[in-house]
Protein backbone atom coordinates (compact mmCIF):
# COMPACT_ATOMS: atom_id res chain seq x y z
CA UNK A 1 0.00 0.00 0.00
CA UNK A 2 1.11 3.61 -0.89
CA UNK A 3 2.94 5.60 1.80
CA UNK A 4 1.31 8.84 2.89
CA UNK A 5 3.73 10.57 1.37
CA UNK A 6 3.08 9.24 -2.04
CA UNK A 7 -0.56 9.51 -2.23
CA UNK A 8 -0.16 13.53 -0.55
CA UNK A 9 2.26 13.61 -3.53
CA UNK A 10 0.07 11.91 -6.06
CA UNK A 11 -2.90 14.15 -5.08
CA UNK A 12 -0.53 17.39 -5.93
CA UNK A 13 0.44 16.00 -9.19
CA UNK A 14 -3.32 15.31 -10.06
CA UNK A 15 -4.38 18.44 -9.36
CA UNK A 16 -1.64 20.47 -10.67
CA UNK A 17 -2.43 18.34 -13.81
CA UNK A 18 -5.61 20.74 -14.04
CA UNK A 19 -4.11 23.62 -12.85
CA UNK A 20 -2.41 23.71 -16.64
CA UNK A 21 -0.87 26.99 -17.63
CA UNK A 22 2.22 29.38 -18.05
CA UNK A 23 3.69 28.66 -14.75
CA UNK A 24 2.58 24.70 -14.77
CA UNK A 25 4.83 23.01 -17.35
CA UNK A 26 3.60 19.45 -18.55
CA UNK A 27 3.51 17.48 -15.20
CA UNK A 28 5.12 14.45 -14.67
CA UNK A 29 3.38 11.08 -15.09
CA UNK A 30 4.97 7.61 -13.65
CA UNK A 31 7.76 6.28 -16.16
CA UNK A 32 8.88 2.51 -16.23
CA UNK A 33 12.02 1.45 -16.79
CA UNK A 34 15.48 1.73 -15.57
CA UNK A 35 17.39 5.14 -17.01
CA UNK A 36 20.22 7.00 -16.26
CA UNK A 37 20.17 8.83 -13.02
CA UNK A 38 23.17 10.47 -12.41
CA UNK A 39 23.08 13.84 -13.82
CA UNK A 40 26.87 14.08 -14.72
CA UNK A 41 26.20 9.99 -16.20
CA UNK A 42 23.57 12.24 -18.38
CA UNK A 43 25.83 14.91 -19.89
CA UNK A 44 28.55 12.63 -20.86
CA UNK A 45 25.77 10.46 -22.80
CA UNK A 46 24.94 13.66 -24.22
CA UNK A 47 28.31 14.90 -25.62
CA UNK A 48 28.30 14.67 -29.42
CA UNK A 49 31.18 12.62 -30.27
CA UNK A 50 32.52 9.59 -32.37
CA UNK A 51 34.71 7.35 -30.41
CA UNK A 52 33.66 3.97 -29.40
CA UNK A 53 36.16 2.68 -27.78
CA UNK A 54 36.10 5.84 -24.79
CA UNK A 55 32.20 5.64 -24.83
CA UNK A 56 32.44 1.87 -23.93
CA UNK A 57 35.16 2.35 -21.27
CA UNK A 58 32.79 5.45 -19.74
CA UNK A 59 30.01 2.33 -19.46
CA UNK A 60 32.32 0.23 -18.17
CA UNK A 61 33.29 1.65 -15.38
CA UNK A 62 29.56 3.45 -14.23
CA UNK A 63 28.44 0.29 -14.46
CA UNK A 64 30.70 -0.67 -11.64
CA UNK A 65 28.03 0.62 -9.55
CA UNK A 66 25.69 -2.79 -9.46
CA UNK A 67 28.54 -4.76 -8.28
CA UNK A 68 29.27 -2.05 -5.64
CA UNK A 69 25.94 -2.09 -4.47
CA UNK A 70 25.97 -5.60 -4.03
CA UNK A 71 29.22 -5.68 -2.22
CA UNK A 72 30.67 -8.14 -5.59
CA UNK A 73 34.00 -7.51 -4.36
CA UNK A 74 35.71 -9.99 -7.49
CA UNK A 75 33.32 -8.75 -10.00
CA UNK A 76 34.47 -5.40 -9.53
CA UNK A 77 38.19 -5.90 -9.71
CA UNK A 78 37.86 -7.87 -12.56
CA UNK A 79 35.39 -4.81 -14.54
CA UNK A 80 38.24 -2.53 -13.60
CA UNK A 81 40.75 -4.89 -15.04
CA UNK A 82 38.31 -4.75 -18.15
CA UNK A 83 38.52 -0.94 -18.25
CA UNK A 84 42.31 -0.82 -17.97
CA UNK A 85 42.31 -3.55 -20.78
CA UNK A 86 40.30 -1.62 -23.02
CA UNK A 87 41.95 1.97 -22.66
CA UNK A 88 45.64 0.04 -22.76
CA UNK A 89 44.08 -1.49 -26.22
CA UNK A 90 42.80 1.36 -27.81
CA UNK A 91 44.69 4.98 -26.03
CA UNK A 92 46.71 5.18 -29.02
CA UNK A 93 44.07 5.19 -31.59
CA UNK A 94 41.61 7.56 -28.73
CA UNK A 95 44.63 10.05 -29.01
CA UNK A 96 44.97 10.38 -32.47
CA UNK A 97 40.90 10.75 -32.98
CA UNK A 98 41.70 14.04 -30.82
CA UNK A 99 42.16 17.25 -32.85
CA UNK A 100 46.05 17.84 -32.94
CA UNK A 101 45.51 21.35 -30.56
CA UNK A 102 43.97 19.55 -27.89
CA UNK A 103 46.44 16.00 -28.25
CA UNK A 104 48.65 17.35 -25.71
CA UNK A 105 45.80 17.57 -23.06
CA UNK A 106 44.17 14.64 -23.97
CA UNK A 107 47.99 12.91 -23.57
CA UNK A 108 48.28 14.05 -20.08
CA UNK A 109 44.11 12.63 -19.25
CA UNK A 110 44.61 9.32 -20.83
CA UNK A 111 47.53 8.78 -18.29
CA UNK A 112 45.92 10.19 -15.20
CA UNK A 113 42.74 8.05 -16.40
CA UNK A 114 45.39 4.81 -16.29
CA UNK A 115 46.98 5.68 -12.89
CA UNK A 116 43.27 6.25 -11.81
CA UNK A 117 42.48 2.86 -13.30
CA UNK A 118 45.22 0.99 -11.21
CA UNK A 119 44.53 2.67 -8.24
CA UNK A 120 40.83 1.57 -8.46
CA UNK A 121 42.02 -1.93 -8.82
CA UNK A 122 44.01 -1.69 -5.56
CA UNK A 123 40.86 0.03 -4.08
CA UNK A 124 38.53 -2.86 -5.35
CA UNK A 125 40.92 -5.21 -3.85
CA UNK A 126 41.34 -4.08 -0.78
CA UNK A 127 37.16 -3.51 -0.45
CA UNK A 128 37.72 0.32 0.34
CA UNK A 129 33.76 1.37 -0.89
CA UNK A 130 33.95 4.83 0.42
CA UNK A 131 37.81 5.40 -1.47
CA UNK A 132 36.56 3.47 -4.68
CA UNK A 133 33.20 6.07 -5.05
CA UNK A 134 35.58 9.07 -4.65
CA UNK A 135 38.33 8.06 -6.95
CA UNK A 136 35.82 6.39 -9.62
CA UNK A 137 33.53 10.35 -9.67
CA UNK A 138 37.25 11.83 -10.32
CA UNK A 139 38.02 9.23 -13.26
CA UNK A 140 34.92 9.56 -15.09
CA UNK A 141 35.35 13.23 -14.70
CA UNK A 142 38.52 12.88 -16.29
CA UNK A 143 36.53 10.47 -18.47
CA UNK A 144 34.19 13.10 -19.62
CA UNK A 145 37.02 16.03 -20.12
CA UNK A 146 38.71 13.67 -22.07
CA UNK A 147 35.29 12.88 -24.24
CA UNK A 148 34.57 16.29 -24.69
CA UNK A 149 38.23 17.07 -26.28
CA UNK A 150 36.60 14.97 -29.09
CA UNK A 151 33.77 17.23 -29.51
CA UNK A 152 33.96 19.78 -32.70
CA UNK A 153 30.57 21.63 -32.22
CA UNK A 154 26.99 21.37 -32.37
CA UNK A 155 26.39 18.41 -34.80
CA UNK A 156 22.79 19.61 -35.62
CA UNK A 157 21.62 22.57 -38.20
CA UNK A 158 19.03 24.96 -36.77
CA UNK A 159 16.33 25.88 -38.94
CA UNK A 160 17.00 29.75 -40.43
CA UNK A 161 13.59 30.63 -39.17
CA UNK A 162 15.22 31.07 -35.53
CA UNK A 163 18.16 32.79 -36.64
CA UNK A 164 17.35 36.28 -34.54
CA UNK A 165 17.13 33.74 -31.78
CA UNK A 166 20.50 33.52 -29.10
CA UNK A 167 22.19 29.94 -28.89
CA UNK A 168 24.82 28.34 -26.77
CA UNK A 169 26.98 26.39 -29.22
CA UNK A 170 28.65 23.97 -26.34
CA UNK A 171 28.28 24.64 -22.85
CA UNK A 172 27.89 26.71 -20.25
CA UNK A 173 28.05 26.62 -15.81
CA UNK A 174 25.62 28.98 -14.50
CA UNK A 175 25.52 29.39 -10.61
CA UNK A 176 22.35 30.20 -8.92
CA UNK A 177 22.70 31.90 -5.61
CA UNK A 178 19.16 31.68 -3.51
CA UNK A 179 17.96 32.11 -0.90
CA UNK A 180 18.69 29.12 0.43
CA UNK A 181 21.64 28.37 -1.24
CA UNK A 182 23.84 27.85 -4.40
CA UNK A 183 23.20 25.71 -6.83
CA UNK A 184 25.88 24.84 -9.71
CA UNK A 185 24.52 24.28 -13.12
CA UNK A 186 25.27 23.08 -16.22
CA UNK A 187 23.15 23.67 -19.74
CA UNK A 188 23.56 21.97 -22.43
CA UNK A 189 24.32 23.48 -25.59
CA UNK A 190 24.99 20.67 -27.87
CA UNK A 191 21.46 19.55 -27.70
CA UNK A 192 19.03 22.35 -26.54
CA UNK A 193 21.41 24.92 -28.19
CA UNK A 194 18.27 27.89 -28.49
CA UNK A 195 16.76 26.90 -25.41
CA UNK A 196 20.20 27.13 -23.36
CA UNK A 197 21.13 30.13 -25.44
CA UNK A 198 17.87 32.00 -24.64
CA UNK A 199 18.64 30.87 -20.89
CA UNK A 200 22.05 31.66 -20.74
CA UNK A 201 21.43 35.28 -22.40
CA UNK A 202 18.52 36.03 -19.83
CA UNK A 203 21.10 35.07 -17.23
CA UNK A 204 23.94 37.78 -18.61
CA UNK A 205 21.26 40.54 -18.97
CA UNK A 206 20.43 39.70 -14.87
CA UNK A 207 16.94 39.25 -15.87
CA UNK A 208 16.63 36.57 -12.84
CA UNK A 209 18.54 38.40 -9.90
CA UNK A 210 15.77 39.16 -7.17
CA UNK A 211 12.87 36.70 -9.21
CA UNK A 212 10.74 34.41 -6.88
CA UNK A 213 9.95 31.16 -6.85
CA UNK A 214 6.57 31.29 -7.90
CA UNK A 215 5.81 27.40 -7.81
CA UNK A 216 7.36 24.84 -5.07
CA UNK A 217 5.38 21.79 -5.59
CA UNK A 218 6.73 18.99 -3.37
CA UNK A 219 8.30 15.76 -5.58
CA UNK A 220 7.37 18.04 -8.52
CA UNK A 221 8.99 21.32 -9.47
CA UNK A 222 10.62 24.44 -8.65
CA UNK A 223 9.55 27.13 -10.94
CA UNK A 224 11.20 30.67 -11.33
CA UNK A 225 11.24 33.43 -14.53
CA UNK A 226 8.15 35.24 -14.50
CA UNK A 227 8.76 38.77 -14.30
CA UNK A 228 7.37 41.27 -12.06
CA UNK A 229 4.61 43.37 -13.94
CA UNK A 230 1.98 42.07 -16.43
CA UNK A 231 4.32 40.64 -18.78
CA UNK A 232 4.79 36.56 -18.28
CA UNK A 233 7.87 36.26 -20.14
CA UNK A 234 11.02 38.47 -21.66
CA UNK A 235 10.17 41.46 -23.68
CA UNK A 236 12.55 42.12 -25.99
CA UNK A 237 13.24 46.17 -25.40
CA UNK A 238 14.43 46.61 -29.22
CA UNK A 239 11.28 44.42 -30.15
CA UNK A 240 9.03 45.80 -27.26
CA UNK A 241 7.75 42.26 -27.67
CA UNK A 242 7.94 38.73 -25.93
CA UNK A 243 10.77 36.54 -27.17
CA UNK A 244 10.02 33.19 -27.52
CA UNK A 245 11.38 30.05 -27.88
CA UNK A 246 10.46 26.89 -29.94
CA UNK A 247 10.03 23.59 -28.23
CA UNK A 248 13.22 21.58 -28.79
CA UNK A 249 14.05 18.52 -28.42
CA UNK A 250 16.84 16.04 -29.32
CA UNK A 251 16.57 12.59 -29.51
CA UNK A 252 19.26 9.75 -29.82
CA UNK A 253 19.93 8.32 -32.96
CA UNK A 254 17.94 11.45 -35.22
CA UNK A 255 20.06 13.71 -37.20
CA UNK A 256 18.38 16.74 -36.50
CA UNK A 257 16.48 18.47 -33.40
CA UNK A 258 12.89 18.34 -33.32
CA UNK A 259 11.34 22.03 -33.23
CA UNK A 260 7.71 22.48 -32.45
CA UNK A 261 6.74 18.44 -31.88
CA UNK A 262 6.14 16.69 -29.20
CA UNK A 263 6.27 12.67 -28.63
CA UNK A 264 2.84 12.53 -29.89
CA UNK A 265 3.29 14.42 -32.44
CA UNK A 266 6.29 12.67 -33.81
CA UNK A 267 5.25 9.21 -33.03
CA UNK A 268 7.79 8.49 -30.56
CA UNK A 269 5.77 7.13 -27.35
CA UNK A 270 8.48 5.02 -25.87
CA UNK A 271 11.95 7.60 -26.79
CA UNK A 272 14.04 8.55 -24.14
CA UNK A 273 15.07 12.36 -24.89
CA UNK A 274 19.13 13.10 -25.49
CA UNK A 275 18.60 14.88 -22.20
CA UNK A 276 16.03 13.34 -19.99
CA UNK A 277 14.00 14.45 -17.12
CA UNK A 278 15.34 11.55 -15.06
CA UNK A 279 17.01 13.39 -12.15
CA UNK A 280 16.98 15.97 -9.46
CA UNK A 281 17.33 19.39 -10.73
CA UNK A 282 16.20 19.03 -14.30
CA UNK A 283 16.60 22.35 -16.17
CA UNK A 284 13.16 22.19 -17.77
CA UNK A 285 11.59 25.39 -20.22
CA UNK A 286 8.36 26.22 -19.65
CA UNK A 287 5.93 26.94 -22.24
CA UNK A 288 1.80 27.17 -21.99
CA UNK A 289 -0.55 24.87 -22.36
CA UNK A 290 -2.30 26.60 -25.49
CA UNK A 291 1.52 26.55 -27.59
CA UNK A 292 4.75 24.54 -27.73
CA UNK A 293 6.25 27.83 -29.28
CA UNK A 294 5.51 30.47 -26.58
CA UNK A 295 8.42 29.64 -23.95
CA UNK A 296 9.72 32.95 -22.86
CA UNK A 297 11.88 33.22 -19.81
CA UNK A 298 10.25 30.49 -16.88
CA UNK A 299 11.93 27.15 -16.32
CA UNK A 300 11.85 24.98 -13.74
CA UNK A 301 13.97 22.36 -11.58
CA UNK A 302 12.77 18.90 -12.20
CA UNK A 303 12.26 17.24 -8.71
CA UNK A 304 12.95 13.77 -9.33
CA UNK A 305 11.03 11.41 -6.50
CA UNK A 306 12.22 7.75 -6.51
CA UNK A 307 8.74 6.79 -5.65
CA UNK A 308 6.65 8.76 -8.05
CA UNK A 309 8.96 9.15 -10.81
CA UNK A 310 11.07 5.73 -10.89
CA UNK A 311 13.76 6.34 -13.85
CA UNK A 312 12.62 5.71 -17.20
CA UNK A 313 10.17 7.24 -19.87
CA UNK A 314 7.82 10.20 -18.23
CA UNK A 315 5.22 12.31 -19.23
CA UNK A 316 7.58 15.44 -19.06
CA UNK A 317 10.17 13.89 -21.86
CA UNK A 318 8.61 15.07 -24.97
CA UNK A 319 6.68 17.73 -23.88
CA UNK A 320 9.08 20.12 -22.46
CA UNK A 321 12.62 20.86 -23.56
CA UNK A 322 15.29 19.70 -20.67
CA UNK A 323 18.45 21.99 -21.36
CA UNK A 324 20.71 21.14 -18.83
CA UNK A 325 21.01 19.78 -14.95
CA UNK A 326 21.83 20.84 -11.16
CA UNK A 327 25.12 19.39 -10.56
CA UNK A 328 25.75 20.77 -6.86
CA UNK A 329 23.80 21.72 -4.29
CA UNK A 330 20.88 19.21 -4.35
CA UNK A 331 20.26 19.89 -0.65
CA UNK A 332 19.11 23.39 -1.65
CA UNK A 333 16.85 22.46 -3.69
CA UNK A 334 15.24 20.07 -1.36
CA UNK A 335 14.61 23.38 0.71
CA UNK A 336 13.80 26.28 -1.07
CA UNK A 337 9.57 27.08 -1.15
CA UNK A 338 7.62 29.94 -2.06
CA UNK A 339 8.53 32.51 0.05
CA UNK A 340 12.35 31.58 -1.59
CA UNK A 341 13.54 33.71 -4.76
CA UNK A 342 17.05 33.54 -7.20
CA UNK A 343 19.45 36.43 -5.68
CA UNK A 344 21.59 36.20 -8.75
CA UNK A 345 22.44 34.55 -11.52
CA UNK A 346 26.14 33.92 -13.34
CA UNK A 347 27.54 32.56 -15.93
CA UNK A 348 30.99 31.00 -14.68
CA UNK A 349 32.64 29.02 -17.89
CA UNK A 350 31.44 29.28 -21.15
CA UNK A 351 30.68 32.02 -21.95
CA UNK A 352 32.92 31.85 -24.92
CA UNK A 353 29.79 29.36 -26.83
CA UNK A 354 27.51 31.82 -26.46
CA UNK A 355 26.02 33.58 -29.41
CA UNK A 356 23.58 36.31 -29.50
CA UNK A 357 22.40 35.88 -32.82
CA UNK A 358 23.19 33.53 -35.71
Amino acid sequence: MASPRVVNALLVVVTALKLFWWTSPVLAGLPQGNAVKDPEAILRDALPFNQENLRRLQHQIEGTSNDLRAKRWGALVKSVKQGQDLLGASGSQILQDIPANHQQMGQQLLEEIAADLETLSQEASSEDKSSFISLRRTTLRRIGELENLLVNGISFTIPEDFDDLPRLLGRATVSIETTQGQLTTIVDGFNAPLTAGAFVDLVEKGFYDNLPFTRAEDFYILQTGDPEGPAIGYVDPAMGVERHVPLEISIPGEPEIFYNQTFEDLGFYKATPTLPFATLGTLGWAHSDQALDDGSSQFFLFLYEAELTPAGLNLVDGRNAAFGYVVDGFDVLEQIGVDDRVLAAKVVAGQDNFRPHA
